[in-house]
């Protein structure tokens, strides 16, 4: 029997859509439409679904699944990576970057996002290894069951986003949901993980943006009083203020500094 409570909310989507394909599960779906629906029958077409025989052996998912299975995560991959990586602490951090400099499109969309992407792929690295450890690689060998394996991946990203997650988030989330104290970290379900990491994570975002705003905004202050005093009024204190912040970003190694502190501070 499957364990749903430590699968992510996305591979319900999938396991959906694998029953469009089943003949055993359609079977068990009209059983549901029909009428209350044993667990037993609904966990053998479940079973089947994702490969197992009704003598206990596995065998590989038909190649319709496969490709099933394979479009199905395209699909879902990038709200994974916007919701259950590092990917959103840092895409916001660089577009408040952006902001303090003044600077409209440059970097450009694409050049932040990649930088986001590859920085994400740079600190998820050790998470990553550990579900190809746990998960992938016995599955590949066939020594694990595809539900096992997602369950496995699922917990090694759980760890992840509980580190990263503020306790008065998840308690927030929890007494919203009705769902009452937690014994444990591992004990709490994605559907409240999720919510509670993301609300952590833009919180998080904000307060390094607040940070990165300051020195910016004292130059654009300092400037707009020079200008005012010489009675220049006409002209933008945005213009004159942009080559000051761009010469005290680049001197202070701007770009590395931030890059080092968005990395550690997953740590």
């Amino acid at each position: 029997m499957v364990n749903f409570g430590k699968i992510p909310v996305t591979v319900f989507a999938l396991i959906a859509g694998a029953a469009l394909a089943d003949p055993a599960l359609a079977q068990a779906g009209a059983v549901l439409a029909s009428g209350p629906a044993t667990e037993a029958a609904l966990s053998g077409a479940l079973d089947r679904a994702l490969g197992a025989t009704a003598g206990g052996e596995q065998a590989p998912l038909s190649l319709s699944l496969q490709l099933l299975v394979v479009m199905g995560l395209l699909t879902v991959l990038p709200a994974l990576i916007l919701m259950m990586t590092s990917f959103t602490r840092i895409i916001v951090v660089l577009s408040i970057l952006r902001q303090a400099l003044g600077l409209q499109q440059s970097p450009p969309n694409q050049v932040l996002v990649g930088l986001s992407l590859f920085l994400s792929l740079f600190i998820m690295a050790p998470t990553l290894e550990r579900v190809n450890t746990a998960a992938i690689e016995p599955y590949a060998a066939g020594t694990m069951p595809a539900e096992i394996a997602i369950g496995k991946a699922g917990d090694q990203f759980h760890a992840f986003m509980i580190r990263q997650t503020r306790t008065a988030d998840l308690a927030m989330f929890a007494d919203i949901a009705g769902a009452g104290e937690f014994a444990n970290p591992q004990s709490v379900p994605f559907s409240i993980l999720l919510p509670a990491f993301v609300t952590s994570e833009l919180k998080t975002a904000f307060q390094i943006g607040f940070m990165l705003f300051l020195p910016f905004l004292v130059i654009d202050l300092v400037v707009a009083s020079v200008l005012m005093s010489l009675g220049m009024m006409m002209l933008s204190p945005t213009i004159v203020s942009l080559p000051f912040k761009l010469l005290l970003f680049v001197l202070i190694d701007g770009w590395s500094l931030l890059m080092g502190s968005l990395a550690m501070s997953f740590v």
